[in-house]
C-alpha cells in the first residue's frame, strides 16, 4: 500500500479528540439514543457495536451534525461542534455511510476532488475567471486526490465512472473521498457490509494504514471478528444506551453482550413494542434525510439492510 502524507494536525497519541457527553436523541416521545458518553483518542480505532435497533447510526448522525441531539454535546479537540454537517467536516471529522453515496456519473478522480472542496480557499470569482491562484489550487487538489487514490489502490481507475466500480472498490472510493477533507477523525458506518472475506481483509489493512497516518477511527460494524481484530476499544450500545465499554477481550467476554445479540432479555431491557416504535421513528427520519440528499448520488443498499434500519 502506497504511503500517504497527511496535513492532519499532529496530536499526542492518547489525547482525547472526540468526546460525546450525555448525547440523547428523541423522535417525538421515542428515545433512540439515551445519555451516551463516548470518547475517541488520537491514534486509536474505536468500535461501536450493538444489535439492530441499538441506535448506532442515529448516534453517528448526532456526531456529524445530521441530527441535532435532544440533549448533550459533541466536542472535537475541545471545541463543541456545530449542528451543521459541512461545518463538522471543516472542523476535521469525515464519515462514510452504510449505503454508499457516490456521484455515479462522475469519475473516480472527480469524486475525490469533490471531497477536497472543504480544504480549498479559492472563491467563486477565482473559479469563473480561472485566475492563477485558482489554477494552482486546482493542480494541488488533483495531486492530492491522486495521492489518495494511490493510497487506496484506485489510481488505475481514476477515469472510470464511479457506478462501474466493483462493490469493494466503491467502498474504497468513498473512504478516499472522506480522506480528501483531511480529517483528524474518520467515522466508518459498516465499511465491510456486503464484502467477501478477501475484501474485508483489504478493508482492515486500509483502516490500519489510515490510523498509521495519524487519523483516529470510529467504526460501526456487525462483523464481530472484524471489530475485535481491528479495534483498541469497543463500545456496545443496546437500545440506545451504553451496555459495556472496554478492550475487545472485555467486551467479547461480557455475557450481557452475548445475550443482547442473541435477543435474550436482560434486566431493564425494553419490550418488543418499544423497540419497534423506535425503529419506525429512525426509519422515517432516515427517509426524510434521503429525500434531501444531493442529486446524482448512488445509494447502494448493503446486504445488512438500509440505513434506516435503526442500527
Amino acid at each position: 500500500m502506497t504511503h500517504m502524507t497527511t496535513d492532519t494536525t499532529t496530536v499526542a497519541t492518547g489525547t482525547p479528540i472526540l468526546h460525546a457527553s450525555g448525547v440523547t436523541m428523541r423522535f417525538g416521545g421515542l428515545t433512540a439514543v439515551r445519555d451516551v458518553e463516548l470518547s475517541v483518542n488520537s491514534g486509536e480505532i474505536v468500535g461501536l457495536i450493538g444489535p439492530n435497533g441499538a441506535g448506532k447510526t442515529t448516534f453517528f448522525n448526532c456526531l456529524t451534525g445530521l441530527y441535532i441531539p435532544t440533549e448533550g454535546t459533541v466536542s472535537y479537540k475541545g471545541n463543541v461542534l456545530p449542528h451543521k454537517s459541512h461545518l463538522v467536516t471543516q472542523a476535521g471529522i469525515a464519515r462514510t455511510f452504510q449505503n454508499i453515496r457516490l456521484f455515479a456519473n462522475m469519475t473516480v478522480l472527480e469524486n475525490v476532488l469533490v471531497g477536497r472542496h472543504t480544504r480549498t480557499n479559492e472563491g467563486l470569482w477565482s473559479a469563473l475567471l480561472r485566475t492563477p491562484g485558482f489554477k494552482r489550487a486546482e493542480r494541488a487538489s488533483e495531486a492530492r486526490a491522486m495521492e489518495l487514490l494511490e493510497f487506496t489502490g484506485l489510481a488505475h481507475k481514476r477515469d472510470h465512472l464511479a457506478r462501474n466500480l466493483p462493490y469493494g472498490e466503491q467502498r474504497k472510493l468513498e473512504i478516499a473521498r472522506a480522506l480528501a477533507s483531511e480529517p483528524g477523525l474518520l467515522l466508518l458506518d459498516e465499511p465491510t457490509a456486503g464484502m467477501n472475506p478477501q475484501e474485508t481483509r483489504a478493508a482492515e489493512e486500509l483502516i490500519f494504514a489510515i490510523r498509521d497516518q495519524g487519523i483516529a477511527v470510529l467504526v460501526i460494524e456487525h462483523d464481530m471478528r472484524f471489530i475485535f481484530n481491528l479495534c483498541d476499544r469497543v463500545t456496545c450500545l443496546v437500545q440506545g444506551e451504553v451496555l459495556v465499554e472496554g478492550s475487545p477481550s472485555v467486551v467479547q467476554s461480557d455475557e450481557r453482550v452475548v445475550a443482547a445479540y442473541l435477543g435474550t432479555p436482560f434486566e431493564g431491557a425494553p419490550g418488543a413494542e418499544e423497540v419497534a416504535e423506535v425503529n419506525a421513528a429512525e426509519a422515517a427520519q432516515a427517509d426524510d434525510a434521503a429525500h434531501t440528499s444531493a442529486p446524482g448520488t448512488t445509494s447502494t443498499t448493503s446486504t445488512t439492510g438500509t440505513e434506516g434500519d435503526a442500527k
